[in-house]
């Protein structure tokens, strides 16, 4: 070996020492298959992974060096993009060095993570393209250690599984020192029953198609296979043909579930013979990982809180609260306000500092005076040059006290003893924030007049303005506009006043906001326009004024949705076709791509595709995934938006991303009505998807009979085959669709019609 921190190469294999990589190793996982470490190479600044098998100790000999190297030499050859790729070896400690993955394996992300389905057949379709690609090459690679322990995820949570190669059949292994040594590495549950039997014979790539099926049972349920079994119960069950439990499998899982639960079954059926190999297996799994991708999301609505003080009223806050002013209530301060509670002409009392002294939350009797709307009391009080400005524990005035409580009167008073009207509470309450919200623009004029600040803002930013527009207080509102109250300022959201019109509807505060020189278009922090607001909310007239003022009608907010889409994806076709009127696109994309069209056909609206359809909308504009409006109805929508799709001029045989036509689409969902209609229309009956399946090998494998004699009775050929080689009838057969198979080993091979560039009807038997 070299010296410390010297790389010598053997062919394209590094090996490394330990003075190669910085400071301490971070242990990520142990157990049966040794430990893993993560470290940083020094120079490469590189996080790397280095897994010591537990059978090379730090006193290896120089043989166990060279069989290391050997075997990852062997393994730093196979590059694939989902395998982790090996780097080379670490001497003292001796192991692996491999790329780290940052989401470790995922058998610790199974019980700590809730999956979505998208996910977890993307885990499951990666895995099956790993190990088909380990099946595939020459030699063919078995893994034979297939398990959760074993994928592992990067930082986008995609596949790459190791530890192939390294768990190879040990001829010299009696049978029980294998499984014992597989119940010691975590891997009994995943051999599959030919192994527990009496025989001597290797085994073979069925075995890896096993533990695969045991993987996909984990990776659907998130559970842990034959929980609290022991080693011998497990051996049991698994020869006596029991499987880990289908009890967790629910009827409410996604179509695509179920049949991935059918593939699950197949590979891990007792008979190895009987078991799909991964050529096929990819192919479904793909098929289903396509199908389930890409569903449109319905747009979001922001729900406005209406912005309004909760403060209780000084007197609520004395009859719930002992403690506010006990000094007031038990000695001599509390008598003399007592007495001028009672009476209100009396000249001889007037009050010493003693007796005007705060309580410990800071109340004093000016206070209590103006929340007992007390009017002569207060102004005999204020006659002796008491603070008109003083302020309780949460930093409010009698002023505020006055405005909150809505007397007018003592307000008037209280300003003209020139208290000051820009005086905030706790939370940034001017008297004219809570005039606004009052509606009192007697006072508001008031205190305006006294200098109070038109737009004062409390602390998540809203404005008298906003206050006016949100309660529909259109005297208050035009007073405060006429005294240069800006329009556009936006509290903490990024609302504007216009943004609050719109979305309660009020029309005539739009009317008045949008002729102040309030910006039309302006987007909150959400990207949301007013347009989007009152679209949100059905505001029709808000909506109509808006347009009318020149407003753009399809500006996306941050969810990706314009305007347009929203009023379709709710089914407002009088919303829609104002929209269309005053200039909306009717090819507005959303982020994924979707236009007013796809969202009208998957939400099943069909006056509004009627109304996109004579607005010239774009019939086969290709959204996520390349997916026209007709996939969309024939995958998830009722027959009668099919047919209402193709009556406009839908096209037949577009194709998405994986081939899908919707006849594949209608086919897989069981469409039958949908199914017919697309046939009379002229589609397509031999289209082949990505996977090189029609329409007829599709019904084969659903085992769906009255489709498929359909299909047949259209002129679909049963002859043609897949991409790895398949016929309607050896899908059928694969799974196990008896009826199917009766009926398609009655069919004759279809017979060409001259003239005809596709077969035509073909006759039963």
């Amino acid at each position: 070996m070299a010296a410390a921190g010297v790389e010598r190469r053997l062919g394209s294999l590094t090996v490394f020492s330990r003075d190669d990589f910085e400071g301490e190793w971070r242990q990520v996982a142990s157990g049966g298959f040794g430990q893993v470490f993560q470290a940083r190479h020094k120079r490469w600044r590189t996080e790397y992974a280095i897994k010591c098998p537990p059978c090379l100790l730090p006193d290896a000999t120089s043989s166990d060096v060279n069989c290391l190297i050997e075997e990852a030499a062997k393994m730093e050859k196979i590059k694939f993009q989902h395998i982790v790729p090996i780097y080379g070896v670490c001497k003292q400690p001796l192991g692996i060095v491999m790329e780290f993955m940052a989401n470790g394996s995922l058998e610790k992300m199974l019980p700590t993570h809730s999956l979505c389905w998208q996910l977890k057949f993307r885990i499951i379709h990666e895995t099956s393209l790993a190990m088909n690609f380990l099946h595939s090459i020459k030699p063919s690679l078995l893994h034979l250690d297939l398990k959760p322990g074993n994928i592992l995820l990067d930082s986008n949570m995609h596949v790459k599984i190791s530890d192939f190669g390294l768990s190879k059949w040990m001829e010299q292994s009696t049978r029980m020192q294998y499984i014992e040594r597989s119940a010691l590495r975590g891997t009994l549950s995943y051999i599959p029953p030919e192994m527990f039997l009496e025989s001597y014979k290797a085994p073979g790539p069925k075995y890896d198609v096993y533990s695969f099926g045991i993987v996909i049972w984990e990776i659907l349920t998130q559970k842990k296979p034959y929980s609290g079994f022991s080693m011998m119960t497990v051996i049991v069950r698994v020869i006596a043909g029991m499987r880990p439990s289908l009890q967790l499998i629910s009827d409410e899982w996604p179509g695509e579930a179920q049949q991935m639960v059918d593939l699950m079954k197949r590979c891990w059926d007792q008979d190895p013979k009987k078991r799909p190999c991964f050529p096929d297996i990819t192919v479904e799994t793909d098929m289903l990982l396509s199908l389930l991708q890409s569903p449109v999301a319905d747009p979001e609505s922001e729900a406005l809180a209406r912005k309004v003080s909760c403060k209780p009223s000084l007197q609520q806050t004395l009859e719930v609260n002992e403690e506010v002013s006990p000094e007031l209530t038990d000695n001599d301060s509390g008598s003399y306000l007592k007495q001028v509670l009672q009476l209100s002409d009396s000249e001889s009392l007037v009050p010493s500092d003693e007796e005007l002294r705060i309580s410990e939350n800071k109340v004093t009797p000016l206070h209590l005076l103006v929340a007992q709307g007390s009017m002569e009391q207060v102004r005999l009080l204020l006659a002796h040059e008491v603070d008109v400005d003083c302020q309780t524990a949460s930093s409010c005035t009698p002023l505020l006290i006055a405005e909150q409580d809505q007397q007018p009167d003592l307000c008037a008073l209280l300003l003209e003893h020139g208290t000051d009207a820009n005086l905030v509470d706790e939370d940034g309450w001017t008297p004219l924030l809570f005039a606004a919200q009052n509606g009192d623009d007697r006072t508001a004029r008031l205190l305006l007049d006294h200098g109070a600040c038109t737009d004062a803002q409390e602390h998540e930013g809203w404005t008298p303005l906003h206050l006016a527009v949100q309660n529909n207080f259109e005297n208050v509102a035009r007073l405060l506009v006429s005294r240069q109250a800006d329009p556009n300022l936006c509290e903490a959201e990024g609302k504007t006043p216009l943004h609050v019109a719109a979305y309660f509807g009020h029309v005539s505060l739009v009317k008045l906001l949008t002729g102040q020189g309030a910006e039309l278009d302006a987007r909150q922090r959400s990207l949301r326009t007013p347009l989007h607001l009152a679209v949100d909310w059905d505001k029709v007239r808000a909506i109509q004024h808006l347009l009318k003022m020149g407003v753009a009608p399809d500006a996306l907010h941050q969810g990706g949705y314009g305007p347009p889409h929203i009023a379709v994806a709710r089914g407002k076709y009088l919303i829609c076709k104002m929209l269309l009127r005053y200039g909306a696109s009717t090819e507005l994309p959303t982020q994924q791509c979707w236009t007013p069209l796809h969202l009208a056909a998957y939400k099943g609206h069909l006056e509004i595709i009627h109304l996109l359809a004579e607005s010239h909308a774009d019939l086969g504009a290709h959204g996520d995934m390349n997916r026209t409006p007709l996939h969309l109805a024939a995958r998830h929508g009722e027959e009668v938006v099919v047919s209402t799709l193709l009556w406009c001029g839908a096209d037949l045989s577009a194709a998405e991303q994986s081939g899908w036509t919707p006849l594949h689409l209608a086919v897989q969902r069981g469409a039958f009505l949908s199914i017919i209609n697309l046939l009379e229309h002229g589609t397509d009956v031999h289209a082949c998807n990505r996977v090189g399946w029609t329409a007829a090998h599709l019904a084969a494998l659903k085992g769906n009979m009255a489709i498929l004699k359909v299909l047949v009775k259209a002129g679909a050929q049963l002859d043609i085959q897949d991409g790895v080689g398949c016929t309607p009838l050896q899908l059928a057969l694969r799974s196990q669709k008896q009826g199917i198979i009766a009926f398609l080993e009655s069919k004759e091979p279809a017979v060409p019609i001259l003239g005809g560039g596709k077969p035509e009807a073909q006759a039963e038997v």
